[in-house]
């Protein structure tokens, strides 16, 4: 069946069953493999088969379920399982540029995103960041030894929207590749390939597992890219999945489409509960009509996702005073949990960055990002509400 719908291949596609017929994906905790003769080893490692594996460190074949569903999903030739997020944020841009290259860059983004970034600067790549909401300056930045347009479609934590396929456009234009971090959209509300994104990057740790449990990430693009300088790089570098995660990961993307539109659901009730409270100098939420991107939200995702950000009139300390009377919200800095999460960027996840570099940003001493989960929405508006009080 070619037409299985996005929720049924969730559940179902890249299960390789063993002889014993488990209904569950069977987990393989080894790290390598056993040739009947010396011969078959040597004919493994000069041709290795899509179904044959020789170290864990290359490929698994727990870890290959995973990334063959990632691959169906997200309606890409192949996937590259690794071991964080990050692991695959580096390993997309590392496995492509050399001394001497060029990326553009949006400055709307994670802090360790940033932060690779500046680790290829120190190996002779040159980089430039821009406004990612203004397709002009991404226009403006390109050059001819540009090699890599790298975003996320929105960003973190402010929530800016950025235009996929008119950074696409203009990077194709250029001779360049798309590297699109799609976290916060999910797979769920990703439309990325068909609005021109080349490589796709999700860290794994958030929605795509949902429960908090394990680290994970996975590159996503062409077969040639994929087997080719990504594999290379990841599998001489280390950056693979251990097969446990992926296994528990397996299992996240099962109920990934059920969880994240809860989350999202919940994450429109709460904005709408909030907008206009005295306390906030902004309620950020691409769902709301003034955000300045929700119709590109809307083109984009058809959603406004799961996460909202506050900022608060009154600084860091009434961001702080709101943090502390929060009841069922949790306070942590991951996200796309299936419990709500609420961070304060400036003083955790972004705490590295200038207080320049997050005011260019609009990263405020106020800001709180929020990861909305999949509680019941009236207890979480409720909750948010009656914190807002203690402003």
């Amino acid at each position: 069946m070619t037409d299985r719908k996005f929720r049924t291949r969730l559940v179902h596609d890249g299960i390789r069953r063993s002889q014993y017929g488990e209904m569950a994906e069977a987990m393989f905790l080894t790290q390598g493999f056993a040739y009947p003769s010396a011969e078959a080893a040597e004919a493994r490692f000069l041709d290795q088969g899509a179904d044959e594996f020789i170290y864990a460190r290359y490929g698994n074949p727990t870890t290959r379920m995973f990334e063959d569903r990632m691959a169906s999903i997200e309606g890409c030739e192949d996937a590259f399982a690794c071991a964080s997020g990050m692991a695959a944020v580096n390993g997309a841009l590392s496995s492509l540029v050399k001394a001497g290259d060029h990326i553009v860059a949006a400055r709307q983004m994670f802090g360790s995103c940033l932060h690779v970034l500046k680790i290829l600067q120190g190996f002779g790549v040159a980089v430039t960041l821009v406004d990612g909401t203004k397709l002009d300056a991404w226009r403006a930045a390109m050059r001819p030894e540009t090699k890599i347009c790298f975003f996320e479609s929105v960003s973190n934590p402010g929530l800016e929207v950025v235009d996929i396929a008119g950074v696409a456009q203009i990077a194709h234009e250029g001779g360049a590749v798309v590297v699109l971090d799609n976290v916060f959209a999910s797979p769920v509300f990703s439309n990325a390939v068909a609005l021109g994104a080349d490589i796709i990057v999700y860290s794994a740790t958030k929605h795509i597992d949902g429960s908090g449990r394990v680290l994970g990430g996975v590159v996503l693009g062409t077969r040639d890219f994929i087997r080719g300088p990504l594999e290379s790089y990841v599998k001489h570098t280390g950056g693979a999945m251990s097969p446990f995660h992926a296994w528990l990961l397996l299992s996240g993307l099962q109920t990934l489409d059920l969880r994240v539109r809860a989350q999202a659901a919940n994450a429109a009730a709460v904005a709408t509960a909030v907008a206009g409270h005295a306390a906030l100098a902004r309620t950020i939420y691409p769902g709301l009509i003034d955000h300045p991107q929700h119709a590109l939200a809307m083109d984009q995702m058809g959603s406004g996702g799961t996460m909202i950000a506050l900022d608060f009139a009154g600084g860091k300390e009434a961001a702080f005073r709101f943090l502390n009377a929060l009841e069922i919200v949790s306070l942590s800095n991951n996200l796309g949990d299936a419990k709500s999460i609420a961070t304060h960027p400036a003083t955790t996840t972004h705490k590295n960055l200038s207080e320049e570099e997050r005011a260019t940003i609009n990263i405020t001493p106020g800001l709180v990002r929020i990861s909305l989960g999949i509680e019941d929405g009236r207890d979480l508006v409720a909750d948010i509400v009656s914190a807002l009080s203690a402003v």
